[in-house]
């Protein structure tokens, strides 16, 4: 069964078409068929502006489009889509969906900070891990942080914050949102020892990728304030060329790698799994679980 997700950030457009088939075991098995990101950069105009210009919302419909011919290729059957902070705060954001739906047939959902984290959570991870740890999922976006907190095999917490790395880029963060953040944090997990986190979104991807660790080995936040000092003492043209970073992966990373050793040193975690899992992986998940039921 094909199934794909569309997930429009403020940071990239990413369409995922995924195989979901049964393991021997009796569970799914989500197999990536392929995975389409567009660097839209949507937060870029709204942090600064408030609404999206009328270059980038053409650029947007342009994707959509193109991400439905591949859709017909591919003969997916089902699709589930999520517009997040970007188009959150776009003053014109309902009607730039009305024009995607209008000139693509295609309805995005705006989905909100809270159900951002809920389809993050949707991927499990923390599932096959040691039952008798916590998890705290760190997932930075451009326009927004969810936080998921995970112990005793039960859903503990989801919250999200708008500190995102767009926004950072933007200096459209206030020393208030990252105390809030901070102070949310400490309160939450103050009753929880030997917390481990667990990262997604592209930027902590990149990091594991360059980092040459093996896959399921965790990154340590020592290691993370090393990458964060050193990426910082090069300009976003010598990132390019000295880690071969793509020019909307360059500026990121940076902010990216702050908000990530922000968040672990106020709860004290050490250690950082890297599953290479995002929003769309979640969405998928959830659009099979809705499919079965039915």
């Amino acid at each position: 069964m094909k199934l794909a997700a569309i997930d429009i950030g403020s940071n990239a457009a990413r369409l995922l078409i995924s195989e979901a088939s049964p393991k021997a075991n009796g569970e799914m098995d989500f197999t990536k068929v392929n995975l389409i990101r567009v660097p839209l950069r949507l937060g870029i105009d709204v942090f600064s502006t408030g609404a999206i210009s009328d270059k980038r919302a053409d650029s947007l419909v342009s994707t959509i489009k193109a991400y439905k011919l591949l859709l017909d290729v591919y003969e997916v059957k089902y699709l589930k889509t999520a517009a997040t902070s970007a188009m959150r705060d776009a003053t014109n954001g309902p009607q730039i969906l009305e024009r995607v739906r209008q000139e693509t047939g295609m309805d995005l959902r705006l989905i909100s900070g809270q159900e951002e984290a809920s389809y993050i959570y949707e991927n499990h991870i923390a599932e096959n891990l040691d039952k008798t740890r916590s998890y705290l999922y760190i997932d930075v976006g451009g326009g927004s942080t969810e936080l998921t907190f995970f112990s005793g095999n039960r859903l503990i917490f989801k919250e999200s914050f708008n500190i995102g790395t767009i926004r950072l880029l933007q200096n459209q963060v206030t020393e208030a949102q990252w105390q809030q953040m901070k102070d949310f944090l400490r309160q939450q997990l103050r009753m929880y020892n030997g917390v481990v986190a667990i990262g997604s979104g592209g930027n902590i991807n990149k990091v594991f990728s360059l980092s040459k660790r093996k896959e399921g080995k965790p990154l340590s936040l020592e290691l993370l304030k090393d990458y964060y000092k050193e990426f910082s003492n090069f300009t976003v043209e010598e990132r390019i060329h000295v880690y071969n970073l793509r020019e909307d992966r360059a500026d990121v990373i940076v902010p990216a790698l702050q908000i990530y050793v922000n968040v672990m040193r106020w709860t004290d975690i050490e250690e950082i799994f890297v599953p290479k899992i995002g929003l769309a992986d979640g969405l998928v998940r959830s659009l099979y679980n809705e499919i079965t039921r039915v």
